[in-house]
């Protein structure tokens, strides 16, 4: 299994849904960096599940650096988090064991492995795993922070409902790391969540669309070809199973427009290159270009729904109805914004070590 994602700086991700526990390692971390607890803890609660809105599994995240830290700093060792799974019901897929769930993994996987895999929750394919992943991101959001580049996602659209598009990037993505429910007008989130809450009421599911602004990035990081910022950050977004499409700037509404108006006029502003618009989201020939990154991504409604859906047993190789019980979320769009933020840090922390070396985080770019 491919597990591993980064090139200076790599994230490993292991565990299961109804394992003992899931958890990262980190390696490749220049020695010196922040490590905040608290900070860590505020970005899983940021992931978990809190209200109505989510699955009623309600793990408590009581992570543990086995480790790579000392005294509140990373060693250079690699880091390793542990976060135990105890809010399990394991007996809630004995029922299905050898059931496809419609638009999960479990028949994909049986075809990989044999037969060997853990279809408990849907095993290492479960978003459980991504608990870790946000843990990670607090520490790489940190390092990244301390340099003055700042990342924030909101839920752009959801049951119909539009949220208002990025305004002032440092107020809004300041709002959004504190926000409840992350839409930067608090009166579409509250329709959202009135929309995420009629599909659990008819035993259903729903989608949506998040997008994502990255401040503060340097001019010149990434590589052209097979290795931009764009490609390097859609196949790390595209490794979350909920993820069914990414576009960067205008994307696929830019396609409509002349060339005259969708290319971004350069000019100078106190001394600097800027762009007068961003269509292109900060980045030319698959390397930034110094304006903010801007990137979208579709989110499928969540497959677990309460409903009758034609599915086959492969154990059997027979039809069957399935109707799945359990815990599930009506909606993951809320919960996915926390780690679309982790994703990315690992993206663009991996891109600047590889540019300017990995102490880049504790000297600078300009040491």
């Amino acid at each position: 299994m491919k597990n591993t994602f980064g090139c200076s700086i790599k994230l490993t991700l292991f565990g299961e849904s109804h394992g003992e526990a899931v958890g990262a390692v980190l390696d490749g971390l220049a020695p010196g960096l922040r490590v905040d607890r608290d900070e860590i803890a505020r970005w899983l609660s940021r992931r978990r599940p809190a209200s109505a809105l989510d699955t009623a599994r309600r793990e408590k995240d009581d992570f543990r650096i086995e480790s790579g830290v000392f005294c509140d700093r990373t060693t250079g060792a690699p880091l390793c988090i542990l976060i135990p799974n105890e809010d399990k019901r394991s007996g809630d897929y004995e029922k299905t064991k050898g059931i496809a769930r419609p638009s999960h993994a479990d028949y994909a996987a049986h075809c990989k492995y044999h037969g060997f895999e853990d279809y408990r929750g849907g095993g290492h394919f479960s978003g459980r795993v991504t608990a870790a992943l946000v843990a990670c991101g607090a520490i790489l959001y940190g390092a990244l922070a301390d340099m003055g580049i700042a990342i924030g996602t909101h839920i752009l659209l959801c049951g119909g409902v539009r949220d208002r598009a990025f305004d002032d990037l440092a107020h809004d993505i300041g709002y959004l790391h504190t926000a409840d429910f992350p839409t930067l007008d608090p009166e579409k989130g509250i329709a959202m969540a009135d929309a995420v809450l009629k599909a659990r009421d008819e035993c259903d599911s729903i989608g949506g669309v998040v997008q994502t602004a990255v401040t503060g990035m340097p001019a010149g990081v990434g590589e052209p070809w097979f290795d931009s910022v764009e490609g390097l950050l859609s196949h790390a977004l595209f490794s979350l199973g909920g993820v069914k499409g990414v576009e960067f700037g205008m994307g696929f509404a830019g396609c409509g427009l002349m060339g005259s108006a969708f290319n971004d006029p350069f000019a100078i502003r106190d001394g600097k290159v800027v762009t007068l618009t961003n269509h292109n989201g900060g980045i030319n020939g698959g390397i930034t270009n110094g304006m903010p990154i801007l990137f979208s991504c579709a989110v499928k409604p969540t497959p677990s729904i309460a409903q009758p859906q034609q599915t086959v047993n492969f154990d059997e190789n027979r039809e069957v109805s399935l109707t799945i019980k359990g815990r599930h979320d009506p909606a993951i769009v809320r919960r996915i914004c926390p780690v679309i933020d982790s994703i990315t840090a690992l993206v663009l922390a991996d891109l600047l070590a590889q540019r300017y070396g990995t102490d880049v985080f504790v000297r600078g770019i300009d040491a």
